[in-house]
């Protein structure tokens, strides 16, 4: 829809995602092992020793202040940045947020998002747009990450990454109505690739669709509901599997790369199975 008149919010202008090969140094840390088990033992929950042995794990900081320094320049300061993941990175009790924000020029009031699945992504790009409307922040960036190990056993099934991955989202104020955030609780699969489909025609015909790799699962297995119909097959993107937390976020760094300058109308979806959670993002 239209900008009202003088309306500015903010939006993602570029982002830039990357693959990290190896582990990190802190991951053969030998304080590691003690720090893991005081978490877990609670829970009941074992150790994994083969993964602690082979000292396999990334360090969410290294990985993303690298891409910071290739996302932003340094007379692009920002004014917020916000460290959302799945997972806990191999320094679990680390301030990742803090150390990212003196490696960002301005060095941005930063703060992380977790313990939220999938969503928390999302719920990172609504903060960062509620803090724009403060009018403290015309610039923000959101870093998103996931690594490929766990050193104790989960209480239940968890889909783990295939690889280390983080993705960067640059934020900037411009005339439109910015980012447009949804999330709603208590949704299965079928009945959230339903609601994405419906927001997509809400947002009209010429609106692309990008999906997360659970969504793309329930597409599969609902071809009647395919979103193609009267649209560009390029029109649908879906992550592969395999990158549960960043999959749909490379997607879109993917689609920025190839149109920088027309990156909307746009929907983003992706859905939280365990949690039962549908976010979306809408880009006018």
């Amino acid at each position: 829809m239209p900008a009202a008149a003088g309306a500015r919010g903010l939006s993602v202008t570029r982002a830039l995602a990357a693959r990290f090969d190896g582990h990190a140094e802190t991951a053969l840390h030998p304080e590691l092992r003690a720090y893991v088990g005081d978490l877990v033992r609670p829970y009941g929950l074992p150790l994994r020793e083969d993964v602690l042995s082979e000292g396999a794990g990334q360090d969410y900081g290294r990985m993303a202040a690298d891409l910071l320094g290739q996302v932003l320049a340094e007379d692009e300061p920002a004014d917020l940045l916000i460290l959302a993941h799945s997972a806990h990175d191999v320094r679990p009790g680390a301030p990742t947020a803090l150390y990212l924000s003196r490696h960002c020029p301005g060095q941005p009031t930063a703060f992380s998002v977790c313990d939220q699945g999938s969503s928390a992504a999302f719920t990172a790009l609504r903060l960062a747009s509620a803090h724009h409307r403060t009018g403290g922040c015309r610039r923000a960036v959101i870093v998103l990450a996931e690594q490929s190990a766990l050193p104790y056993q989960p209480a239940g099934p968890v889909d783990l990454p295939k690889e280390h991955r983080a993705v960067v989202l640059v934020c900037e104020e411009r005339p439109a109505p910015g980012l447009r955030v949804r999330q709603e609780s208590g949704t299965t699969g079928p009945a959230a690739l339903r609601a994405a489909l419906a927001e997509r025609r809400e947002l009209g015909a010429g609106t692309d669709l990008l999906l997360a790799s659970e969504l793309a699962a329930e597409l599969a297995a609902e071809p009647t509901a395919d979103p193609r119909a009267g649209a560009a097959p390029e029109s649908v993107e879906a992550a592969a599997p395999g990158q549960p937390f960043t999959g749909v976020w490379t997607l879109l760094a993917d689609r920025l790369a190839r149109r920088p300058e027309d990156v909307g109308p746009l929907l983003v979806a992706d859905h939280d199975r365990r949690l039962g959670r549908l976010s979306t993002l809408a880009l006018a």
